[in-house]
């Protein structure tokens, strides 16, 4: 498995380049279903696809199974380390209708860093093979809170070759996808490799603030998925919409042939003012006047003056 465009396979009997694509989004905004969706697509066209939850969530196989959660990778190498036992592939992946899925897991609340969970899960992916894998896809879903450094991995170590954003009209989601592209333009003036393919706007109102944001930063749509009830529902189900013979199969056919073929560029990020300009002023209030607070704002400041303890010295 090639694990950055200019890196040679590492092993020689490999048959073909595998495509390592981080999908990122701020959390709900549908991108545990929007993968589920496209890897079963895949699967079914012929592909050999991986779906490796990156969230601590542990959620984004779910879906894919039907509501069943995955064993996760740190939970799993937690308790076999206890009992002196070593992880295998069989533990921690698990497969339906040709997708092959995994969960790195995460700390318990307040336990622990989030990303630095991350980092081990994928130093125990090397130790079982990881770069030698042979897949056609291997699609990761990452959390858009890029601040962190575990949720930059697939960016700042050139893990992927490309980066996928999902997104809405909304301005939360913008504002983390406009974050993204932040950072791949960060990492890539320092050498780095990843661009971004493209963006999918989930739950679409027709609004049009998600295209208006990637016709900015300069990235295409991928693909539009419509607020849509059925949609929703089934979602709520867990239930697989992206069949081939299914009303939405050729929605997810689409982005799935989009996805393969879209190439990394460089996005623009905007900055903070240039989106909120995507909305209207109504919406973001930025008819709102940053009025400063003055000390007395703060308290009774005579009831709290103190006797100063400095010495002044007369002239001599």
């Amino acid at each position: 498995m090639t694990i950055s465009v200019n890196t040679p396979k590492s092993s020689a009997s490999a048959l073909k380049q595998t495509q390592i694509i981080a999908i990122y989004g701020k959390g709900g905004i549908g991108k545990s279903f929007t993968l589920a969706n496209l890897s079963y697509m895949m699967a079914q066209q012929g592909k050999k696809v991986l779906l490796i939850g990156c969230d601590p969530k542990s959620d984004t196989a779910t879906l894919l199974f039907g509501g069943r959660s995955c064993p996760t990778i740190l939970g799993v190498s937690s308790e076999k380390k206890k009992a002196g036992e070593q992880v295998t592939i069989s533990d921690i992946c698990f497969k339906r209708d040709g997708v092959f899925a995994m969960e790195l897991g995460g700390p318990e609340v307040g336990r622990g860093c989030g990303g630095r969970g991350i980092i081990h899960g994928f130093e125990l992916l090397e130790g079982l093979g990881f770069h030698d894998w042979d897949f056609d896809y291997v699609l990761l879903d990452f959390l858009g809170d890029v601040v962190c450094g575990g949720f930059g991995l697939p960016i700042a170590r050139d893990l992927c070759q490309k980066v996928i954003i999902v997104g809405s009209n909304d301005l939360q989601s913008l504002y983390v996808a406009n974050n993204v592209c932040s950072a791949v333009e960060y990492f890539r003036g320092l050498g780095g490799n990843v661009g971004v393919a493209g963006m999918v706007i989930n739950k679409d109102d027709g609004t049009g603030e998600a295209q208006a944001f990637a016709a900015a930063v300069g990235i295409p749509v991928l693909a539009t998925i419509p607020a849509n009830e059925e949609i929703r529902r089934k979602s709520a189900n867990y239930e697989i919409i992206g069949r081939p013979d299914g009303p939405w199969g050729p929605l997810f056919a689409e982005l799935a042939t989009h996805v393969a073929a879209a190439p990394p560029v460089h996005p623009r990020p905007l900055t903070h003012e240039a989106l909120l300009d995507l909305f209207k002023g109504d919406q973001v209030g930025r008819h709102v006047v940053l009025e400063p607070a003055r000390p007395e704002d703060m308290g009774d400041l005579s009831a709290s003056v103190k006797p100063s303890l400095e010495v002044i010295y007369d002239d001599a």
